[in-house]
């Protein structure tokens, strides 16, 4: 019975600290991507982003890669591109 409660509690703890470390990816992923709209390379904070790739599934987001000249940071993001009009 005992066993049972200590595995229970293990298996709480693997899964709320499972969710707040994926919170904690996609606010920092959140703080990259304002950091690039504005300009910046989230990394060396230089004006030197550019978009390196680009991909369209369709009517849905697109996915957006983006990577500094200056410090070789690279990451694609997943953007809104808006809807068909259907």
């Amino acid at each position: 019975m005992i066993d049972t409660l200590y595995l229970l509690l293990f298996m709480l703890i693997l899964l709320v600290g499972s969710v707040l470390g994926y919170i904690y990816y996609l606010k920092e992923k959140k703080e990259h991507l304002d950091s690039i709209k504005r300009g910046f390379c989230p990394h060396c904070h230089q004006k030197s982003i550019e978009v390196s790739d680009q991909r369209s599934t369709g009517c849905g987001p697109k996915i957006v890669s983006f990577r500094c000249r200056n410090c070789d940071y690279e990451n694609a993001f997943s953007v809104d591109g808006g809807s068909c009009g259907i």
